[in-house]
């Protein structure tokens, strides 16, 4: 779990599609150097999010630190694409002690949403994104949260439909602490939704199907006393 809050803006050292190396594991591998910041306290088998990819530590030292990258989180993410030189924006788990200043993140990247336009408004820069899968646009609402490269950000504005898309606005703090400032029309972004509304989807879906095995009965108790509560200050009885 993290908190879409990035810490440091680390480099790409290497990108490996065959790594023999028993850290390795045979499949892809990530290198990430100018990592000293958030390595003071690792361990291996950690978590660290790599532009908002949620990733397992198999080696590192006092600079640097190796993750594996599973086919999947290839079809996912952005990280196939990366270079040696690329930066990335890089967050540890939570910890017990940690403020949560962003929102819930869990770090699975749900789709790569392209850049569409990138607009100064003042010191400010408005980024206007179109997900490849335009279903994830039915989580996503003005001012809710969303998840670019594993930055927490405010959805300014959204468009739904085939051709949709949402902003975020960058303030100039933001625009120094995170990769996404750098990038150009045209570029590729991980997009993580608010988990919040999947599961009240889902819950939704699964009481009007008949599905939801008593799960929805609490929200179901809940709307029905705040209904009754609010009849009765209107001087009625139920």
């Amino acid at each position: 779990m993290f908190t879409g809050l990035v810490e440091i803006i680390g480099t790409v050292a290497a990108l490996e599609e065959l790594d023999q190396t028993a850290t390795g594991g045979g499949g892809t591998s990530l290198t990430i150097s100018d990592a000293q910041g958030i390595l003071e306290d690792v361990h291996l088998g950690d978590s660290i999010a790599v532009n908002g990819t949620c990733l397992t530590v198999t080696e590192f030292d006092k600079t640097s630190f190796k993750v594996g990258v599973a086919p999947e989180t290839l079809r996912r993410t952005n990280l196939g694409s990366l270079k040696k030189g690329s930066h990335v924006n890089l967050e540890r788990a939570v910890s017990a002690t940690t403020r949560m200043g962003g929102h819930f993140v869990q770090g699975h990247v749900d789709t790569i949403a392209s850049i569409v336009s990138v607009t100064p408004d003042g010191n400010a820069l408005t980024f206007r994104f179109k997900p490849r899968e335009p279903a994830v646009l039915r989580y996503i609402v003005e001012k809710g949260y969303v998840t670019i490269d594993g930055a927490s950000l405010t959805v300014t504005k959204v468009q739904d439909g085939p051709e949709g898309w949402w902003e975020v606005m960058l303030i100039a703090y933001t625009q120094e602490k995170v990769v996404t400032a750098a990038k150009k029309p045209g570029d590729d972004v991980n997009v993580e939704v608010d988990q919040v509304g999947k599961y009240v989807e889902k819950s939704v879906a699964g009481y009007f199907e008949g599905t939801a095995n008593g799960e929805f009965a609490i929200l179901e108790k809940m709307v029905s006393r705040l209904v009754d509560e609010k009849l009765k200050a209107l001087g009625r009885n139920v």
